[in-house]
């Protein structure tokens, strides 16, 4: 693909596969950014639902070492993802038909598995990560049916690795689903070329979910919610020392490739006509963008309301990114759109 190879040996180049590597290794093996208890989700945000009962109670037992450190370090991740999880079942439920689902930067990609083993077959899952520990707690519970696992970064995973692969070439009609956790903001702030490499794997009428960190244009308010996210939430779960020593480590090098939500919002009109964001906590935001607006909102109407305390939120949920009337048309967008 010699029309990302700059790309590629960028992302090559990373903090994520490079200054960071030890932290995620480590991580991810359990050695090191354990938290004190494993983290529980507050059942009082979410109406009685067999769904969400059936959803919660598996993914604790699929955790692996990453996503207890993960889930105890974001204000109320835990209840969003079960929330994610619930409104992809429930989507594919409205839609009858079989989805593909594509999980990136999701450590063990626990939620993927959760959804493909309660969807009896009707939800193909693929996760990746570059670290071999993730794919050791992905298959210590056994190997799934319908959810796989890639060991390799993101931007290894391309098209023609998908065609050539016999165990993946499930996936080679593209994913209904894509969600980026987290991921592109430990590699570099270049969401365009990041957004464009992965958008060949989308199907013309899918969901593109991102997961993010955002900066803000008043720094100390982007540091009042940083201190907000430590103190009112994360001295649950991790010492003082602990705090501060990943603050020197890891977000150090994160804050570098973190973008504004106006400049994701400049890049995600060059690819979707439609962009939704659905959840906040903090400086953490979740995007839904397509180009299939019926889609988006059949997606939109199996959330449950965000499942988090107003003080965490800064926004008025949901909303949209830009009008419609800002998106640019199909044809005038850069990237290997289908």
């Amino acid at each position: 693909m010699p029309e990302f190879d700059d790309f590629i040996a960028e992302c090559d180049r990373a903090p994520r596969l490079n200054e960071l590597s030890e932290f995620f290794s480590t991580t991810a093996s359990g050695q090191a950014g354990k938290p004190i208890r494993q983290p529980k989700f507050d059942r009082r945000f979410f109406p009685p639902d067999l769904t969400f009962r059936r959803f919660s109670a598996l993914h604790p037992l699929r955790q692996g070492p990453f996503d207890q450190h993960y889930l105890s370090s974001i204000p109320y991740r835990f209840e969003e993802e079960c929330r994610m999880g619930c409104a992809i079942l429930k989507y594919m439920r409205a839609r009858k038909r079989k989805l593909k689902l594509y999980t990136l930067g999701a450590a063990e990609g626990t939620m993927a598995r959760v959804i493909a083993e309660l969807a009896d077959g009707r939800v193909e899952a693929l996760s990746c990560s570059p670290n071999i520990e993730n794919l050791r707690s992905f298959y210590a519970y056994g190997v799934p049916s319908h959810a796989m696992f890639f060991h390799g970064p993101f931007h290894h995973l391309t098209p023609q690795k998908i065609q050539n692969d016999d165990k993946l070439r499930t996936f080679a009609g593209g994913f209904d689903i894509i969600v980026e956790d987290t991921t592109f903001q430990m590699y570099s702030p270049n969401r365009f070329d990041q957004i464009r490499f992965v958008s060949q794997h989308l199907k013309s009428h899918g969901l593109f979910i991102f997961i993010e960190k955002f900066t803000h244009e008043d720094d100390e308010e982007y540091r009042r919610r940083e201190r907000q996210k430590d103190h009112g939430f994360k001295a649950r779960f991790f010492s003082a020392a602990d705090i501060r020593a990943k603050e020197e480590t890891v977000l150090t090098h994160m804050n570098r490739n973190e973008v504004s939500l106006v400049e994701i919002r400049e890049t995600l009109r060059h690819f979707f006509g439609h962009t939704i964001v659905i959840w906040n906590s903090g400086n953490f935001y979740t995007l839904v963008a397509s180009n299939d607006a019926e889609n988006l909102e059949l997606f939109l109407s199996r959330l449950y309301p965000a499942p988090i305390p107003a003080e965490y939120v800064y926004a008025d949920l949901p909303y949209r990114l830009y009008p419609v009337s800002e998106a640019v048309p199909v044809s005038d967008r850069s990237g290997p759109l289908r």
